[in-house]
C-alpha cells in the first residue's frame, strides 16, 4: 500500500478546528463540560426599564411573555460614561467590551470610568462579535430590528465603526458580512443619492445583495412567501411604524414578532444551527419623547417577539433566548407629581383607563393630519384616536407647532398627565436593569452588559478572543512578518483600497468589504472569512487572517 504524508497547514488547521466546534455544537457538547447551545436568540428591548414592562403589564392585564423567564440583573455603564449610549451598550454585549460614546463593534478609545481597564493598544481597535463567531462556526446568522438595520444596536453586531450615524457605511460592512437573514428598515442607505438613496460612494448596494443571491423583500406578503435561505427586508426607507400605527397605516409592513418567526424558521433550516438578533427598537424612541402609548405598543410588539422565540426554543430543546435591555429611558415612573398626597390611594383605573383610549401614537396623529394642524383638526384627532375632548390651550398649541417627525413629544406628555406617569428626562438613564434568559436552568449573579457576549460566545462553543484574533489582525504588522509592502489607496476617499505587494504578487483588499483581489501568475478573487476595516482614529487597517494565508500561497 503507498503510503500518504499529510501536511497540515494553518488553513487545514482552521477547517478541522471549525469542524470540531460545529460537532460540538450540534451533540451539545464542549471541552470544557458546559452545555453548548445549537441556536441562540438574543432580544433587546432598546431603552425598556423595569417601569416600561410594569406598565405594560398593567395595560395588558395579564403576564407577559417575559415573566416566563428566569431574571437577573445587569449593569448598564460604558467606558467613558455612567449613563450608556445605545451603541457602546451593544458594542458591550455584542463584542464583549465597554466601548466609548457613539462607537459600533470597536474597543474603547478611552476609559474613564472606574473599573473599566483602558484599552492600550488595542484604542478603538475592531473586535469581533458574537454573530462574527456564530458564523465562523457554521452557524446562520440573521439581524432583525424596526429601526433602520443599520442603526446603532444591529450595528454593533455586524459592523466596525466609530461614528454610529454614519448608516452608509456600516451598511457596507453589513451588506459584506454576508449574513443569512436581514428584516428591517432602512433601504435609502442601501442606494446612491440621486437614485432613492443617501450613498455618495457610488455603489448600489442592492445590487450587490441581488448578486450574492438574495431574495429581497419589500413588504409583509413577500416576506412570508420567501423561500430562499438568504433573506433581505426593506420595509422602510428609514425605520419602520410604531406596531399601533402600523397595524392601521402601514399594514404592509410585518411585526416585530412575524419578522422574528421568519428569521427562525429561515436560519432553522441550517442542522449546525444559529444565532438571530433581535431588536425592538423605538421603545427607545417612545421614551425619549416622553410618550407611554408609543412605550406600550413597542413593548407589547418586543414581547410577542419574546414569545416566538420561546415558543420554538421550548420545542426544539437545544435553544437558549437570552433577552435584555441595554439602558433606561426617561426615567419613567408610575407615579409624579399628580400623585404626591395620594400615592397610596392610586387606583388601577387612573392609570390605565387614558391609555386604553389610545389608539395611535403621536407619530400616526402626525400621518393621519396630512399636513393640517389647524386647531379644529388637531382637536379632533386627539379625539378620535387618544380619547381626550379636554385639551388646554397650551397642548393645542404644542401640538400644533411640534417640529415633523417629533409629534410623540407634544402627545406624551399630554396623556402621560392625565394617567399619573412621570418623567424625569428627555435622555437615557444608568440604572441597573432585568436580564431575561431562558435555557440556563440556574440563578445567575448581577452581570456587567460586556459579561453577556461572552456568556453567549460560551454557549455557542467559541472564545471571543479567539475569533478577534483569526478575523482583526493589523495589517502592516501581519504582511511585513511576509516581506510585503503595504499602502493605503486613497485617491477614491469613499473606496479606500489597502494595497500589499510581495514577490511579483499585488494583492488588493477594499475597505469594509470581505473581498481580495491577487494579481500574480494568474489573477483571482478570493471571498474572505470577514471585512477589511480601517480604525480611523489610528489609520490602522485590520484584515482576517486568512488573507495573509492566501497570499502566500497565491502564484
Amino acid at each position: 500500500m503507498r503510503k500518504r504524508n499529510y501536511v497540515v497547514t494553518p488553513r487545514s488547521l482552521t477547517v478541522c478546528l471549525v469542524a470540531l466546534a460545529a460537532f460540538l455544537a450540534i451533540s451539545g457538547m464542549a471541552a470544557s463540560g458546559e452545555r453548548v447551545f445549537r441556536n441562540i436568540i438574543v432580544l433587546v428591548g432598546d431603552g425598556m426599564g423595569s417601569t416600561h414592562t410594569t406598565l405594560t403589564r398593567w395595560y395588558k392585564g395579564a403576564p407577559l411573555s417575559l415573566d416566563a423567564m428566569y431574571v437577573g440583573g445587569v449593569r448598564t455603564y460604558g467606558a467613558d460614561s455612567l449613563i450608556t449610549d445605545s451603541a457602546p451598550a451593544a458594542t458591550a454585549f455584542a463584542c464583549g467590551f465597554k466601548s466609548t460614546d457613539k462607537s459600533v463593534g470597536i474597543m474603547a478609545c478611552r476609559a474613564t470610568i472606574p473599573g473599566v481597564p483602558d484599552p492600550g493598544e488595542s484604542r478603538c481597535k475592531p473586535i469581533a462579535s458574537v454573530l462574527e463567531g456564530a458564523k465562523l462556526s457554521g452557524r446562520s446568522v440573521g439581524l432583525v430590528a424596526t429601526s433602520n438595520i443599520q442603526h446603532a444596536t444591529p450595528a454593533a453586531f455586524s459592523s466596525h465603526w466609530p461614528d454610529r450615524a454614519d448608516y452608509t457605511e456600516i451598511a457596507r460592512q453589513q451588506v459584506y458580512q454576508d449574513m443569512d437573514v436581514v428584516l428591517g428598515g432602512g433601504r435609502q442607505y442601501l442606494l446612491a443619492a440621486g437614485k432613492s438613496g443617501t450613498r455618495k460612494d457610488d455603489e448600489d448596494l442592492i445590487a450587490v445583495l441581488r448578486s450574492k443571491g438574495y431574495a429581497l423583500v419589500a413588504n409583509r406578503e413577500e416576506m412570508m412567501r420567501a423561500g430562499s435561505l438568504k433573506l433581505w427586508g426593506m420595509f422602510a426607507d428609514d425605520a419602520m411604524a410604531y406596531d399601533f400605527d402600523r397595524k392601521s397605516l402601514s399594514p404592509g409592513e410585518p411585526s416585530l414578532s412575524e419578522m422574528t418567526g421568519k428569521a427562525i424558521e429561515v436560519l432553522s433550516k441550517n442542522p449546525r444551527g444559529f444565532f438571530l438578533f433581535v431588536e425592538g427598537s423605538k421603545i427607545d424612541w417612545a421614551s425619549h419623547a416622553n410618550d407611554p402609548i408609543g412605550v406600550i405598543s413597542d413593548v407589547l410588539a418586543f414581547d410577542e417577539a419574546v414569545g416566538v422565540a420561546l415558543d420554538f426554543a421550548r420545542r426544539n430543546g437545544v435553544t437558549m433566548v437570552v433577552a435584555l435591555s441595554d439602558h433606561g429611558n426617561g426615567g419613567m415612573s408610575i407615579g409624579s407629581k399628580k400623585t404626591d398626597s395620594a400615592y397610596s390611594h392610586f387606583p388601577y383605573e387612573d392609570l390605565v383607563a387614558p391609555l386604553k383610549k389610545a389608539s395611535l401614537t403621536g407619530q400616526g396623529i402626525e400621518i393621519s393630519l396630512k399636513g393640517d394642524r389647524s386647531e379644529e383638526s388637531v382637536k379632533r384627532a386627539m379625539m378620535e384616536y387618544l380619547g381626550i375632548g379636554d385639551l388646554a390651550p397650551d397642548e393645542t398649541a404644542a401640538i400644533r407647532s411640534a417640529r415633523p417627525g417629533r409629534m410623540n413629544g407634544a402627545t406624551g406628555p399630554i396623556v402621560s398627565r392625565r394617567s399619573g406617569i412621570g418623567w424625569t428626562t428627555n435622555g437615557h438613564t444608568g440604572e441597573d436593569l432585568f436580564f431575561y434568559y431562558y435555557g440556563i436552568d440556574r440563578p445567575l449573579r448581577m452581570m456587567e452588559n460586556s459579561d453577556i457576549a461572552h456568556m453567549v460566545a460560551k454557549g455557542m462553543g467559541f472564545d471571543l478572543a479567539d475569533i478577534d484574533r483569526r478575523l482583526f489582525t493589523a495589517a502592516d504588522d501581519a504582511f511585513k512578518l511576509m516581506g510585503a509592502s503595504v499602502t493605503l489607496d486613497r485617491k477614491d476617499p469613499r473606496n479606500m483600497i489597502l494595497v500589499v505587494e510581495s514577490a511579483g504578487k499585488k494583492a488588493e483588499l477594499p475597505l469594509s468589504k470581505n473581498i481580495m483581489r491577487i494579481k500574480g501568475k494568474t489573477e483571482t478573487t478570493h471571498v474572505l472569512e470577514g471585512i477589511t476595516v480601517l480604525a480611523p482614529q489610528t489609520g490602522k487597517v485590520y484584515i482576517p487572517r486568512q488573507a495573509v494565508e492566501i497570499l502566500q500561497e497565491a502564484e
